[in-house]
């Protein structure tokens, strides 16, 4: 079964409290997504970090029910 943006967006913000996402659905089948994540947990960290903190806060999903996730990740300003 598809991951819907919901349930993205509820399993990011509780690994990464106040973080704003934004979610757009490439194919129309909740199954290729574009996400951007801006986090304060993220200051600080470099881009493979920010992407491997959403990657674990998917909770090993990626590649499995959510097949694939073009992201783009920041710090606020």
């Amino acid at each position: 079964m598809p991951m819907s943006a919901n349930e993205i967006t509820r399993l990011v913000t509780e690994a990464l409290p106040g973080a704003e996402i934004e979610l757009r659905d490439l194919a129309g089948d909740d199954d290729h997504w574009a996400a951007r994540v801006v986090a304060p947990q993220f200051a600080g960290k470099s881009r493979v970090q920010q992407h491997k903190m959403v990657y674990d806060a998917l909770g090993g999903r990626m590649g499995g029910v959510l097949h694939a996730l073009q992201l783009t990740t920041a710090a606020p300003n």
